[in-house]
């Protein structure tokens, strides 16, 4: 019996198909290349001169429903290699040509429905009448193969789900994820921007966006403490040899960047595991001292091909709030329990849930394979005694050692790439790390890599998107915006304004000439959790007029009691307690 999940997966396996039968239809000089399913949906890639344009789509959705409704069998069939790269041959279809000497198989498999036959390992549904909910949802750009040195072709993205209503739902999730989209909200906000003109994959964070990370660091800064985690700061590059011990040169070349000095070869720091390791490294250590916990919100730098790249969420430059430790055998259970805490604490706070995934031994790797065993065996233990529960994800730990991998779920039930942890015994050996026993003898240490938050460009962007942009108030980059009605109060909205951020508030004074409901809106639309609202009644009455972003006008206050609902939204991150306070009238 076929489970709804591959059946889901047929479906859209077969609108693709749909989609490029269509196409070819209409197009008679189409190309075709690939067209997987991908979540939620599925794609496939078209070489043809003509750019398509939304009344394209409309077209080629009117004659995928033809093709649904003709009811035509999908009927798979097996050919000889060399028969097989004849065919496709005379079809003039260049890259299947190109995918099919690329299969090292006797027997190549093709799938046709109609006169429509492409080259294609399924699976499928049995008959285009079972493709009743689909939708076209965009083209982009996508290099054959994935390489910047191949042909740019049409990526035509559509969506398809077992019924209409799910497909409804589903168009609903995405208009709404399109109101919440980081990079738009980045520009309303005036969180940040990446410009082409500086380089792609490069951000620059404005005062609020950088006001936004503070807090995040602040947070993670005292939790880092809280856990007997000592800062450490790095450069920003070391020489190639380094790396070349690491492995790293070995088996990450291709997102590395390079550099020459006094004839030296650098490179500017992908990872910053090797330079926290020679600070272990500078001088000799103790069983006492163990375990040892370094933590830096360190900036690093991996190349990404600039069709990949997408807003905060992979860039070329990006910080991580990373964490190394260094333990002995015994206290290695301990560690990853901690980190697994910290990881729940974290995302409890932040308002998301999140899925669990072991992450075992890749394909290409360092070290013994009883490491890997030793390593893959204690994070499942771990996550055992913790109680959480988890999935393997065959092959995706790391070259160095396997890992736990967090995976956040936001108000849309979306999945974003998050905290990790990683075990590591193959880095100590590769550097020759060690310490004194309680035997007097030389033992190495056990390394575990670990982020919290991940990078701060991705989280930030999970963040945007998880609360529109409408951040709790003790997480918003401006949490009051102070309003005089008039110049005449201004003196008093400066002195309720300077009040609040002694306090430790984060406030935006608009002192602008505008009318106070221009001034009301502008706050609005920047999702500020408050406004104080003062005239002439606030100043003689020495009270203060609140609006609320969600519920709006909650009418006028003494200043104390303003400031006891504040503190029960949350105590600024990094301030004292909260205290009233008091205004005299300038």
């Amino acid at each position: 019996m076929k489970t709804a999940a591959s059946e889901l997966d047929r479906i859209r396996h077969t609108a693709s198909h749909i989609m490029a039968q269509a196409i070819s239809e209409l197009f008679s000089d189409v190309k075709l290349a690939i067209g997987p399913t991908i979540e939620n949906g599925f794609y496939y890639d078209f070489d043809l001169k003509h750019a398509f344009t939304e009344d394209d789509l409309r077209r080629i959705e009117a004659r995928m429903a033809e093709i649904v409704a003709a009811k035509l069998p999908v009927v798979q069939s097996l050919r000889p290699k060399a028969e097989a790269l004849a065919y496709l041959k005379q079809l003039n279809q260049p890259y299947k040509v190109e995918i099919a000497e690329g299969i090292n198989e006797d027997q190549l498999s093709f799938f046709t429905q109609g006169s429509f036959t492409d080259l294609c390992g399924g699976p499928h549904v049995d008959n285009t009448e079972r493709v009743m909910a689909f939708k076209l949802l965009k083209v982009s750009g996508a290099y054959w193969r994935g390489s910047e040195k191949n042909a740019m072709l049409q990526r035509v993205y559509g969506t398809a789900w077992s019924t209409h209503e799910d497909l409804q739902r589903h168009l609903e999730t995405l208009v709404e994820a399109e109101k919440r989209d980081h990079r738009r909200l980045g520009v309303e906000l005036d969180l940040f921007h990446i410009s082409d003109e500086t380089g792609p994959g490069l951000v620059f964070y404005h005062p609020k966006g950088a006001m936004l990370r503070h807090v995040l660091e602040t947070y993670m800064y005292d939790q880092q403490l809280r856990r007997g985690y000592q800062p450490v700061i790095i450069p920003h590059m070391a020489r190639q040899k380094l790396y070349e011990t690491s492995g790293h040169n070995e088996f990450y070349r291709d997102k590395m960047f390079f550099t020459q000095l006094d004839e030296q070869p650098y490179v500017i720091k992908p990872m910053n595991c090797p330079s926290h390791i020679m600070i272990y490294k500078s001088r000799r250590r103790s069983y006492r001292e163990l375990p040892v916990r370094y933590f830096e919100f360190g900036t690093v730098y991996r190349y990404e091909r600039s069709g990949v790249m997408h807003g905060l969420l992979r860039v070329r430059g990006f910080t991580q709030d990373d964490g190394h430790i260094f333990c002995t055998l015994d206290q290695l259970a301990g560690e990853i329990l901690s980190n697994l805490q910290a990881v729940d604490e974290t995302m409890r706070l932040f308002g998301f849930t999140y899925e669990v995934y072991l992450s075992t031994r890749p394909e290409k790797y360092v070290g013994q394979i009883e490491n890997w065993d030793r390593a893959e065996q204690a994070l499942a233990e771990a996550l055992a005694r913790s109680g959480t529960p988890y999935q393997v994800d065959p092959g995706e730990g790391v070259f160095y050692g396997p890992k736990i991998d967090v995976k956040l779920k936001d108000a849309l039930g979306r999945v974003w790439q998050g905290p990790t942890i990683q075990v590591d015994f193959n880095l100590p050996q590769l550097f020759e790390l060690e310490y004194v026993g309680s035997d007097s003898k030389m033992h190495t240490p056990v390394m575990v890599h670990r982020a919290i938050f991940g990078s701060f460009e991705r989280f930030l962007g999970a963040l945007i998107e998880h609360y529109a942009g409408a951040f709790p108030f003790w997480l918003a980059p401006v949490q009051i915006a102070v309003l005089p009605i008039s110049d005449t109060v201004l003196g008093y909205a400066e002195q309720v304004a300077g009040l609040f951020r002694s306090q430790g508030y984060r406030v935006e004074l608009d002192a602008s000439d505008e009318k106070i409901g221009a001034k009301i809106r502008q706050a609005t639309l920047q999702k500020i959790p408050y406004m104080v609202v003062l005239g002439k009644r606030e100043q003689e009455q020495q009270q203060l007029s609140l609006r609320h972003l969600k519920e709006g006008d909650l009418g006028s206050m003494t200043l104390d009691t303003v400031l006891e609902r504040f503190a029960a939204e949350g105590k600024p991150q990094g301030t004292q307690s909260l205290k009233g306070g008091s205004l005299s009238q300038k």
